[in-house]
């Protein structure tokens, strides 16, 4: 069986376990999507399939937060949402999933293991691929909100702190730092996709608790 064939029985299979009513829609996202991939090359094969993920994920996330539970993108993934991060200077949102294995970060970012969970003490450590949906990270500014919704439905609002680059062996994260905060990492540079040791870090520190006319306030402050 091909490559191209293999895509089609996924689709087919996860065409199936929808509801009628999503199924029209979803036949027509995997259609093109599909044709698309014959017609281009790798990379953006990559960035098609980052797409396309995005927008499962985006529907299963929803489903988990109503559901209260761990709920799979498609039947046979082994990962699922845990959270959703978003930039709202750069309109830039991705769902998070649950560890950075190579078959989960092929579709969005992902929670690194034995850090922090989002919204919680420590340093919650999310990583993605430079090219897809990290992209986004060389145009943050320090100074940019960052919002993390996590799986019961919280949202915390980080404040960026500070970019930097590191070896990969070698960051400087603090898993179990005092406070709530957040590191996005990915390779470095950005314009390339050769593999190699260096890291680009954003870290952010979580900002108090405030109700939205006393937030609406401190902005126009700042201003």
């Amino acid at each position: 069986m091909t490559h191209m064939q293999k895509i089609w029985m996924k689709a087919l299979s996860l065409v199936r376990s929808c509801s009628p009513g999503e199924r029209i829609g979803l036949v027509a996202i995997v259609s093109l999507t599909i044709f698309g991939l014959s017609q281009i090359g790798q990379g953006l094969y990559i960035k098609a399939k980052a797409q396309m993920a995005q927008l499962l994920l985006e529907n299963a996330w929803e489903r988990a937060l109503v559901e209260e539970k761990a709920t799979k993108p498609w039947p046979w993934a082994d990962t699922w949402p845990v959270a959703k991060l978003s930039v709202p200077r750069l309109g830039m949102s991705a769902v998070v999933l649950n560890d950075v294995s190579g078959e989960a970060m092929a579709f969005g970012p992902g929670h690194v293991s034995n850090t922090a969970e989002p919204g919680t003490t420590g340093t919650s450590v999310i990583a993605a691929h430079r090219d897809t949906h990290f992209q986004f990270l060389k145009h943050l500014a320090v100074g940019d909100e960052i919002t993390v919704k996590n799986k019961l439905g919280e949202t915390r609002t980080y404040s960026v702190k500070r970019m930097k680059i590191v070896h990969w062996d070698n960051s400087g994260i603090d898993p179990d730092a005092d406070g709530q905060n957040l590191a996005l990492v990915t390779c470095w540079p950005f314009e390339t996709t050769t593999q190699g040791p260096l890291r680009f870090v954003v870290e952010a520190e979580s900002l108090p608790e405030l109700k939205a006319p006393e937030r609406a306030a401190s902005k126009q402050q700042h201003l």
